[in-house]
Order: structure tokens, then sequence, then C-alpha cells
């Protein structure tokens, strides 16, 4: 893989060993192999190509692992086919590895096609590996994802969604720079304990957020973050308790009901 360097435009050549070497000498816990990730739409022909080239890169990266203590996680590709998916992960089950992530998804396809994907990718990893839905970050998508037996998720949604001004809360999102909040005296979350909400008001974080001081996008991140941090404990605890059903329902009620009283706002 070659590309160029934003900063001063240098050509550089990536190897799946090369790669696999960055990840050790920099200490991840987790690493990842290089893959091939067609765009979207992708035709059968396209994706097919990108499962034969991420299986040989993945069995490369696997030769290339040296460090003990490091994980190192496969990626299933095959875009909306069901068929190159079972060929993907079957072919990553053979070379073996720590983990396993569902890649190539969230890149333009309907949300009931990502889930029907990553369902079907799931049924076809072992139970007692994670199962990683890569670039998937809404809490909405998590909560979906954990139904259906996934393990981890990534994305960069709480930070984006803060130099935004896009805060998440218990009952839904919220936009500060809506003008509705220029007066609002009330914390982001009233039923949040985060460092943003205990100080500060929706009106002066919109003030903030408006005169581009940099301390919004700062107290916008610390609240996100805080959400997510608290919804996947939330999660883990009604896992614990065998109350992910009840779980579920309440959340996506609970936003139902914001919706219908006027108060949701959209995630962009």
């Amino acid at each position: 893989m070659r590309f160029r360097s934003h900063i001063d435009g240098s050509l550089h050549f990536l190897t799946p060993a090369k790669v696999v070497e960055i990840q050790e000498e920099v200490g991840s816990d987790i690493m990842m192999v290089l893959d091939n990730c067609p765009p979207y739409p992708a035709s059968p022909a396209e994706a097919k190509a990108a499962v034969r080239l991420t299986t040989v890169w993945a069995r490369q990266s696997r030769q290339a692992k040296g460090a003990a203590g490091q994980a190192l996680f496969g990626i299933v590709q095959g875009g909306v086919y069901p068929e190159l998916r079972q060929q993907s992960a079957q072919e990553l089950l053979e070379i073996g590895f720590d983990g396993y992530a569902i890649g190539g998804l969230s890149l333009g396809e309907e949300k009931g096609v990502t889930f029907e994907i990553a369902r079907r990718v799931i049924d076809l990893l072992p139970a007692d590996a994670p199962r990683y839905l890569m670039g998937m970050g809404t809490p909405e998508d998590i909560l979906t994802g954990v139904k259906i037996g996934v393990d981890m998720f990534d994305c960069v949604l709480p930070t984006r969604g803060a130099r935004t001004g896009l805060l998440f809360t218990s009952t839904g999102t919220l936009n500060i720079k809506h003008a509705r909040y220029s007066a609002d005296t009330a914390p982001p979350d009233p039923a949040c304990g985060c460092y943003t909400c205990c100080n500060f008001s929706r009106a002066y974080l919109r003030h903030l957020f408006l005169s581009r001081e940099l301390l919004a996008y700062r107290l916008n991140a610390v609240h996100n973050l805080f959400y997510y941090h608290s919804l996947v404990r939330d999660i883990r605890q009604a896992l614990s308790e065998e109350t992910m059903d009840r779980f579920v329902r309440a959340f996506f009620s609970q936003r139902e009901d914001t919706a219908k009283a006027g108060g949701g706002e959209t995630v962009c």
C-alpha cells in the first residue's frame, strides 16, 4: 500500500508485515491486520478481489506477529454479499487470530443491511474470541450491535460530535448551537454526573461554542466521553443481570417519548 504524507508529501510503502511491526513498536494492546476495504457500492467482482487480498495480507500479518501479550485481529470483508462474508470469515478462522473484526460496513448502505450482514458474520465467528464491529458508534448502533453479539466498537462520533456542538444525553442528542438554549440554565443532561454537567449550563456552553472558544470543544468532549462510558457500564450491568432486553426497550422508549415531545434532534 502506497500513500503520500500529508505533512511533507513524502512517499511511503506499507506492507502487512510493516504494519504489524509499527503496531508492536508503539505497544498496541490490539493490533489490526492490513486489509482491503472497497468503497460502497462494490460489485461482486470488486468485493471478491478485496476478500482475496485481505486473506493474503492477513496470513502475512499473522506470520509477522512476534510480540507476546499483544492481540492481533483479522478483519472480515466481503461487502454486502453473504457468500463472500462467509468465505472471508472461514479463511481468517483457518489462519487463526486473537479476535475478529467486521469491516467494510457503514459505508453508505442502509442500516438494516448493515446489521443483517453483521449478524450473519457474528454467527460464523467463535463466541470465545472478541468480535469487533468497526466504525459503528451511535448509542443506538451500539445497543443493536450488542443484541446480535458484538463485543467491541470504535467510532470518532463522541469527539467529532463535540467539535460540531452535538451532545449525547440520556434522552437523545442535543445540538448546543440551537437558539433554544441561549438562555437555558439547565445542564446539558440533568441525569449526568460529568464535570461539564455539574458545572456549566446549556446557555454557557452555547456561548462558548458560538464564540469559537477552545474550551467549548473540551467541555463537550468531556461530557460525550462520560456519556459513552456510562452507557457501556450500564450495558455490562444489564448483561450480567440478564436484563438486556428490558434495558434496550427502555432506552428506545425514552427516545421515542422525547421525539414525540418535540425534543429530539438528529445526529449529523
